[in-house]
């Protein structure tokens, strides 16, 4: 794919959509769902009722997370795009039915780490909060 700021907005937005349905599609056949910003990634992972901190093991690693029921295959394991602050980054149990893990990434994350759609909210953003100020 060519670099993103050689496209038109036009193209830009076209390819960001097809980026969206890509990842959407890809996040449908996975066992979690994530969102990410530029400080910080949030994975949620759905896990049966009644499941407690006792009964999983979470272990994120600068460069790797690993999620797994006791006993069970692991549900999540692999390595990250990028490295995340370990000790800022936590987890918890939400309703005895899913697990929220929060990576805290490192502060010199930029645009260019960010998905597509985020890409261009954040963008979007910036540009409103500039013309704001120059108002």
């Amino acid at each position: 794919m060519s670099d993103n700021n050689e496209l038109s907005p036009e193209q830009r937005e076209a390819q960001d959509r097809l980026e969206k349905e890509r990842e959407e599609k890809e996040q449908a056949e996975l066992p979690y769902t994530w969102k990410q910003t530029l400080q910080d990634v949030d994975i949620s992972i759905t896990v049966p009722k009644g499941t407690r901190g006792r009964d999983v093991i979470v272990d994120i690693k600068k460069n790797s997370v690993k999620v797994a029921l006791k006993g069970k295959e692991p549900i999540v394991e692999g390595a990250l795009c990028q490295s995340v602050k370990v000790d800022d980054s936590t987890w918890t149990i939400e309703d005895q039915k899913e697990i929220l893990i929060h990576l805290e990434k490192p502060e010199n994350s930029q645009l260019s780490d960010l998905d597509g759609e985020t890409r261009s909210m954040v963008e979007k953003m910036m540009q409103w909060e500039s013309q704001t100020v120059m108002s």
